[in-house]
């Protein structure tokens, strides 16, 4: 099994080392491309208005000028064009990727431009308590557990269109209560907070920031899952036609012709 790993936290990121370890116990067929640079919150976006440039750290080590999207896309066209991967890992990223997080996540688009290309294609994340933190993020619950996460991904068929999001809970590996399947959760959006400051030349920069979330009780989503010290396996698909909208809309513009 042929396997490229890539992350939004950049190409020296701990994390990034941490997925090659798992990858390793899968494969000894590992590549890496991702980002040169962190690009958290990237989302799945695409560079269009500069060119990018590819650089080779090492043997199937490379590092991109650009998104987490980039990445793939030239490892899928350029890097790996005469032999693509048959997975594609995504993380091990520095943070929660939960509920819309995954709308926002370079980690969880990387994994989606995999899915876009047909490759079988899955994020994961550490959970980690960042008060306090910085980047001394433990990853122990992700090393331990995500072999046992993975091997059953490993023997089932991917549908076309979608992709496996992972999130390890912030726990000591024996602490973990095991791995629960879920759906991906939301968030109440009024936890955005903008940090206003001034430069010492006097103009304003702000800050986004987060308050603490108020998540949905009851619902056994990803959000419960990771709080109630659980790996969460959230299955996501890249078609986001609202079903029972269809219908509605069909009926209202049925006399516009």
């Amino acid at each position: 099994m042929r396997i490229l790993i890539t992350n939004d936290d950049g190409i020296h990121a701990p994390g990034l080392a941490v997925l090659k370890q798992i990858a390793r116990t899968l494969s000894d067929d590992v590549w890496a491309v991702a980002p040169g640079e962190e690009q958290s919150g990237a989302g799945h976006s695409l560079t269009l208005s500069r060119p990018i440039r590819l650089k080779r750290h090492g043997d199937q080590r490379y590092s991109v000028s650009g998104t987490p999207t980039d990445a793939v896309m030239l490892a899928l066209a350029h890097v790996m064009k005469d032999a693509p991967p048959d997975l594609i890992l995504s993380g091990v990223n520095r943070g929660a990727n939960l509920a819309e997080d995954v709308t926002y996540s370079g980690t969880v688009s990387a994994a989606m431009e995999g899915a876009l290309a047909g490759v079988r294609s899955i994020a994961l994340s550490q959970v980690y308590p960042r008060e306090g933190m910085g980047d001394t993020v433990p990853f122990a619950a992700a090393e331990s557990w995500a072999g046992r996460v993975l091997a059953p991904l490993l023997e089932m068929p991917f549908e076309a269109g979608t992709l496996v999001n992972i999130n390890f809970p912030a726990l000591a590996p024996g602490m973990v209560n095991g791995v629960r399947v879920c759906r991906q959760g939301i968030r109440d959006y009024g936890r955005l907070r903008v940090v206003e400051r001034t430069d010492p030349r006097g103009y304003p920069y702000y800050w986004f920031g987060l308050v603490p979330a108020i998540e949905t009780p009851g619902h056994m989503t990803d959000l419960e899952a990771v709080a109630e010290g659980y790996v969460a396996v959230t299955p996501l698909h890249l078609d986001l036609t609202h079903g029972p909208g269809l219908a509605s809309l069909a009926e209202r513009f049925a006399a516009v012709g």
